[in-house]
């Protein structure tokens, strides 16, 4: 096991990690220049290097936080204390909500797609923080099944995945999706108004 880091050590880790996920949202991992995040992070290349061991070490390492900054926020959300319906709502407004307020993470997800997840699949943690998740989510499921306002036979897998393409989708061609339809599609009232419709299309999935 590695010794922990120093304050100061770790204060210059986050530094890092920090300019790195502004960088590579901006960029991608091929566009991205390490120069750029020693001089974001007040650091040196060395440093960098020190830490992670390569660019490609410090991609992986950011998509692991970022998906770990989401995973924190969901289980913050404490679906098991929660009437089914509602735990339902609150993953709904959540998935959404939080995928409008962080862009970079939407940035990160399209480019390690575009690597097919070649990074990713290196990754013990990020697959780890998703069995919980499920199985939590199965819970309420089953909750929601005994109390007879859900029905049976629903997938907890492909349940969450619609959830997030409901959401994932909309934020991610908001740009283009304006354009085409000639809407505002980047206003609160907008977004509210996908919120309350990704709760009844899920809602209305679930309904016995």
């Amino acid at each position: 096991m590695a010794a922990p880091l120093s304050p100061r050590a770790a204060a210059t880790r986050q530094r890092i990690l920090d300019a790195a996920l502004t960088e590579f949202a901006a960029n991608g991992l091929a566009g991205a220049r390490v120069d750029e995040i020693a001089t974001r992070a007040d650091a040196n290349k060395r440093m960098i290097y020190a830490h992670f061991g390569s660019k490609e070490e410090l991609w992986l390492a950011v998509l692991e936080t970022a998906y770990a900054a989401k995973r924190a926020e969901e289980h913050a959300l404490e679906t098991a204390d929660l009437p089914p319906v509602e735990a339902m709502r609150a993953l709904v407004r959540f998935n959404l909500r939080y995928t409008a307020a962080h862009p970079e993470f939407v940035a990160l997800l399209n480019q390690e797609n575009i690597h097919r997840a070649a990074y990713l699949k290196r990754s013990g943690a990020v697959p780890a923080l998703y069995s919980p998740l499920l199985a939590a989510l199965g819970a309420v499921l089953a909750r929601g099944q005994r109390e007879g306002v859900f029905r049976d036979g629903v997938d907890a897998m492909q349940l969450y995945v619609s959830i997030l393409g409901l959401g994932h989708f909309y934020i991610a061609n908001r740009h283009t999706l304006s354009t085409i339809f000639g809407a505002e599609l980047h206003t609160e009232a907008s977004l509210a108004a996908r919120e309350a419709h990704i709760e009844e299309v899920v809602l209305g999935y679930l309904r016995p």
